[in-house]
């Protein structure tokens, strides 16, 4: 029988973001599902899917309990995700639903995305999108671009997107600058759920908070995509210690594991 409410152990571990973070960024939670053999996605990005049942609608009691849920211009192009909390079951009072962000310093996203198309239909928040302010030629004919950036910026903002532009030395956004523009537009908490290379980059910058990995009972294969820390060094992986293990659960036939620091650090 489905609960009517948060899983315990989530409301436990998050419960301490109720108190503001020590420096000017939001509460972190990164979560993503994996296989067995460490893998998130298919050959070339293409979506896997994972969580089964029980472990997806933990998920989503997840997402209900942040201000806002990021994801990066890949999972945005592969998955077209709908980022809400549509497995939850059905109630009276609307659930609190997360403000959707994307990372895209090149302005990829599709202005006919689920996520766009969700917010005019008045069943989704508006999104929001973060992208570099420089503009690089190379790297938009790069990826088949082949409309200016105004153009794309236009289209997203048309659709409805809400864009805020972080200014870089190339089209690397830097995840604090990415955290501090939230915090500094109202978000207090950010559930951060990929793909590979915003879980690889927030994990290098020690910006976690809580870590929640759900684990299927299944094997990608060496095609398959991981999220492996590009030049990980002896000293990130002490840094990684911060994280301590607090929770091990089963929902259905997935594994849920869950870390969280001692709520010392700020980041």
């Amino acid at each position: 029988m489905e609960s009517n409410c948060p899983p315990e152990f989530l409301a436990q571990i998050l419960s301490r973001y109720a108190l503001p973070t020590p420096t000017a960024r939001p509460h972190v939670t990164l979560t993503f599902a994996q296989s067995l053999d460490a893998k998130i996605a298919g050959a070339g990005g293409r979506q896997l899917v994972l969580s089964g049942k029980e472990s997806m609608i933990m998920t989503h009691w997840m997402r209900t309990l942040h201000d806002g849920i990021l994801i990066g211009i890949g999972t945005a192009l592969n998955d077209d995700p709908q980022l809400n909390a549509r497995h939850l079951p059905p109630r009276a009072t609307p659930y609190a639903l997360p403000r959707p962000i994307v990372v895209d310093s090149l302005l990829r996203l599709s202005p006919n995305c689920k996520l766009l198309k969700n917010y005019q239909n008045g069943v989704g928040r508006r999104p929001w999108v973060i992208c570099s302010a420089l503009e690089n030629t190379g790297s938009e004919i790069s990826h088949g671009l082949t409309t200016s950036r105004l153009q794309r910026k236009q289209a997203l903002e048309t659709a409805g997107a809400k864009v805020f532009e972080i200014s870089t030395t190339d089209t690397q956004l830097p995840i604090p600058s990415i955290l501090q523009t939230l915090r500094g537009n109202g978000i207090s908490s950010v559930m951060v759920e990929g793909g590979a290379q915003i879980i690889s980059s927030f994990m290098q910058e020690d910006v976690v908070d809580a870590l929640i990995v759900t684990v299927a009972p299944t094997m990608v294969g060496e095609a398959g995509i991981g999220y492996g820390f590009a030049g990980s060094s002896p000293d990130s992986v002490v840094e990684f210690q911060s994280l301590q293990h607090v929770y091990t659960g089963v929902f259905g036939k997935d594994s849920v594991v869950a870390f969280c620091t001692d709520g010392t650090k700020g980041g």
